[in-house]
């Protein structure tokens, strides 16, 4: 699974990384322990938000919580409940069949964390990471606030999800599933709002190969969200 990562590039990084044109909101100050319900970058493409009927251009966006909110959901609070979505199953679950085939994302990650216990049952942080930043698969989705007027600015709440898949290598030590995560060739793809077939979009994720990550163990204090340093990344050597 995915409950925490870490997400130090600047917008001028992402930018470049994923040849993306346009914004969306303030940018995001480097976070080395981010946590579900807080906001974080994602990679989409759609038409911008001066033209609607544009053609989609390929933008980074802000404005996005981590959990997400199916368009259809009474409370927004089941975005925490959501903050993974098992890519066996997105293009037939309810929650996530309607982002799969046209509410696409990446989230952009130096790696991720995951606990795993000793033989004694307490719980030790590791992060995994690869050689680079990584691109996690995602799913986005716009909940409309039903208490707000259709022309509020406010109205739309944006949410994501993080794929995850079965865990192999360094990942399937700690636990049995990890993130989807996309190798360079695959973000164009996977972004591709002409992309729309279900059965297409399985067979994409079922294309990706395993990813080869790292993982060592890192200090006790990334279990609270509210610390928020680069010394959360500092190996721990026992």
């Amino acid at each position: 699974m995915c409950g925490r990562y870490a997400s130090t590039s600047t917008r001028g990084d992402l930018l470049a990384a994923y040849d993306a044109v346009e914004t969306v909101g303030e940018e995001l100050p480097p976070s080395y322990n981010i946590a579900p319900t807080q906001q974080v970058n994602v990679v989409l493409e759609r038409a911008p938000r001066s033209d609607p009927d544009a053609d989609p251009v390929r933008m980074v966006s802000s404005q996005v919580k981590w959990g997400l909110v199916p368009s259809w959901a009474k409370d927004p609070k089941i975005g925490s409940r959501l903050i993974n979505a098992r890519s066996e199953t997105i293009t037939s679950k309810p929650a996530f069949k309607a982002a799969s085939v046209r509410r696409r994302c990446v989230l952009p990650a130096d790696g991720y964390f995951e606990w795993m216990k000793d033989d004694y049952g307490k719980k030790i942080p590791f992060f995994l990471h690869g050689d680079g930043p990584v691109s996690m698969a995602g799913l986005y989705e716009l909940w409309p606030n039903p208490d707000l007027p259709k022309d509020d600015p406010d109205r739309w709440l944006w949410t994501c999800t993080v794929l995850t898949r079965p865990a192999t290598d360094a990942a399937g030590q700690v636990h049995d599933r990890s993130p989807v995560i996309l190798p360079d060739t695959f973000v164009g793809p996977w972004l591709d709002p002409a992309l729309t077939e279900r059965e297409d979009i399985d067979a994409l994720l079922n294309s990706i190969p395993e990813p080869h990550l790292d993982l060592y163990e890192v200090a006790t204090a990334v279990n609270s969200p509210r610390n928020n340093d680069p010394e959360l990344l500092r190996p721990v050597h026992r």
